[in-house]
């Protein structure tokens, strides 16, 4: 299992239309294949600041299954227009405790 990590700034004013705009599109990512999750969060100490936790398969499948398919054209069009900037998006894997 891999975790997406994005830090996502929309523009101020804008954070309502964003988290209706992921409502609108987290089925259209959630039924990716190989998507095992996703979770959007905000920040309390910077509302413009909002996380997204999607749990992949591996890497390939978020970029096979998701990002090169035309539900990632779906998906970024309704979020996109809130974005200040450019999203920064990392893959992490779990640390053995």
């Amino acid at each position: 299992m891999v975790l997406e990590v994005a830090l996502i700034d929309v523009l101020p004013g804008h954070e309502d239309a964003f988290a209706a705009a992921y409502a609108e599109g987290h089925p259209v990512l959630a039924g990716a294949t190989g998507c095992r999750s996703v979770r959007m969060t905000r920040g309390i100490e910077s509302p413009t600041r909002f996380v997204l936790l999607v749990e992949w398969d591996s890497v390939e499948a978020h970029e096979k299954n998701f990002r090169a398919t035309e539900r990632f054209d779906t998906w970024r069009a309704l979020i996109g227009p809130h974005f200040a900037g450019p999203p920064v998006v990392e893959h992490f894997l779990d640390v053995p405790a």
